[in-house]
């Protein structure tokens, strides 16, 4: 019977070369659920739906990855994850290939579905990563990883803007298609094998999800924390794809893609959180990157009619909520090294549950107020996760 690994087997070490790899595989992975955010405009033209009702395809991708992270992640703490994430890979390509041949609404709303519930690779890897690195370098491993697949978040808008002004919209996700294929042959060939495992059921596997959350109240806090930071993320990025692409800016999806790459020097300049982690600043750090959040929002809400202001605001933005998400899945992964697959699945839920929420709202918000409306709402939730860290520091401490 197949067996999960046992909290006091000692880590093999994560190399240089294979921490890239990961970090590499996992951004291309979860950027698929992202090629859509600068082509809103282009696909509601296409299929002759509103721009709220095209920011549904958004929220209903991270809806798919929150349902399929919660069903299929919990599975890395059963079976052998050097065939689970080829496989997995594998159906992302398939749901990615139907959405490039999408004839009508519907059913891109179904195929960008089966993307989001699909798109999970990196998810198993993050873990994966922790049970392979030793002790004093599981911050700046998992931080190299977890920044590549936020990098992957941000090169996913530039890159399908580029494509979609030559190619349209639906070629990106032919590319990709291609793409994954190629990295699930690449991932089968080079995953190492892992130790022995105890059995576990399934659905007790997936109930102990929601057991591993109960029992450990810095993951509470750390949970509520992260998915209002993300739903915050989502609400930036899929807002600001209506600022630019609306006067005074009328920018083409190429040019709004290509303001992800200030985002990526966010993401860079973010990657060493990992390593505050390891220095024990962890909650401290936190705190500071949520008040920098807050700062940006306001920076961006006064600038809207600057693209200067706009630029800092994007910058500011993703070094603050990346740093924050960085912080919060080493925090957690830390807690219970045996149960590092399901911690992950419940943090990653609760993140893009918040996604899926920002995402919507944003839709809502930008048709009643605009952008600033839209910033104020985020505003308003960064407080909130402001207030929640101050008020839960020691917990968050596990004092």
């Amino acid at each position: 019977m197949t067996t999960i690994a046992t909290p006091d087997d000692a880590p093999l070490g994560m190399s240089a070369g294979l921490t890239l790899l990961f970090a590499v595989a996992g951004g291309a992975a979860v950027g698929n659920l992202y090629w859509a955010q600068p082509l809103l405009a282009e696909i509601a033209a296409t299929m002759r739906v509103s721009p709220s009702a095209a920011s549904i395809l958004v929220t209903v991708t991270q809806v798919g990855y929150a349902i399929g992270v919660f069903l299929i992640v919990p599975l890395g703490d059963r079976f052998s994850r050097r065939r689970l994430i080829p496989i997995v890979m594998l159906c992302s390509a398939v749901a990615l290939g139907a959405s490039a041949v999408a004839p009508t609404f519907p059913v891109l709303l179904a195929t960008f579905l089966g993307v989001g519930f699909t798109t999970v690779a990196g998810q198993l890897l993050t873990p994966l990563a922790g049970d392979l690195a030793e002790p004093h370098q599981r911050g700046r491993v998992i931080g190299t990883i977890v920044s590549g697949i936020l990098i992957g978040i941000l090169l996913s808008r530039t890159i399908s803007g580029l494509v979609a002004d030559v190619f349209g919209w639906r070629a990106i996700y032919g590319f990709s298609c291609v793409l994954i294929v190629v990295l699930a042959v690449v991932m089968a060939r080079v995953l190492p094998p892992e130790r022995r495992r105890t059995a576990v059921s399934y659905p007790r596997l997936l109930l102990s999800v929601l057991t591993s959350v109960r029992q450990h109240r810095r993951v509470q806090i750390t949970l509520v924390i992260a998915a209002t930071a993300f739903s915050v993320f989502s609400m930036f990025w899929t807002g600001i794809t209506f600022l630019l692409s609306a006067p005074p800016f009328s920018y083409s999806a190429s040019q709004i893609g290509l303001v992800g790459l200030v985002g990526l020097a966010g993401a860079l300049g973010a990657r060493r959180a990992g390593r505050l982690h390891d220095m024990g600043w962890s909650v401290g750090a936190t705190g500071a990157a949520l008040a920098l959040a807050l700062v940006s929002l306001v920076i961006a809400a006064l600038g809207s009619a600057s693209i200067a202001a706009v630029l800092v605001a994007v910058l500011l933005v993703d070094v603050a909520i990346q740093a924050v998400n960085v912080l919060n899945q080493t925090r957690v992964l830390a807690i219970d090294p045996a149960a590092r697959s399901r911690l992950n699945t419940a943090f990653v839920v609760a993140n893009f549950i918040g996604g899926a929420i920002g995402s919507l709202l944003a839709g809502i918000l930008w048709e009643r107020g605009g952008w600033s409306l839209t910033m104020l709402g985020a505003s308003l939730l960064i407080v909130f996760a402001l207030l929640v860290w101050a008020t839960q520091r020691k917990a968050l401490a596990g004092k």
